[in-house]
């Protein structure tokens, strides 16, 4: 019987401070240090965790958003995180900003999408949460309704 709960992923050394994640689905994600020599070729573990907090996040909203039949054109989260100096280093603070673009976007849809992605579905979220502080906030770039002929 194969566990659906289970996730296999590998990082894989290519030199200096460089790695490749690999799933077991066979994608890729280069990652590396700030501190490598040259620079990094790749984000950072830290900067991968805020990516995958975005990602949880925006997958959820558009999902909701679908399922109220909001008419959604362009959706970005914006992260920013703020670290501790002491090691391990934890991200202390998280602040999201939320920009959705569509057409007649209900303000209230989009508060309850974030919402129920923050506190029910996004399991990165719970997972930073307990020593995070997550703020979120979003805005609405309307765009001009669809001419109809």
């Amino acid at each position: 019987m194969v566990n659906t709960n289970q996730k296999r992923v590998k990082a894989i050394w290519r030199g200096g401070f460089a790695f490749e994640g690999v799933t077991a689905g066979g994608q890729t994600v280069p990652m590396d240090s700030p501190a490598a020599p040259g620079g990094p070729t790749g984000p950072s573990p830290m900067e991968l965790l805020l990516i995958s907090l975005a990602g949880c996040t925006a997958m959820d909203v558009i999902s909701i958003l679908r399922k109220k039949r909001q008419d959604v054109t362009g959706f970005e989260i914006n992260v920013i995180g703020d670290r501790v100096e002491e090691h391990p280093k934890l991200y202390s603070d998280i602040e999201m900003e939320f920009v959705i673009h569509g057409r007649d976007v209900d303000p209230g849809a989009v508060e309850r999408a974030v919402e129920l992605s923050e506190e029910k579905y996004c399991s990165i979220a719970a997972g930073l949460r307990p020593k995070a502080t997550i703020v979120s906030r979003f805005r609405i770039e309307n765009e001009p309704a669809l001419a109809e002929e």
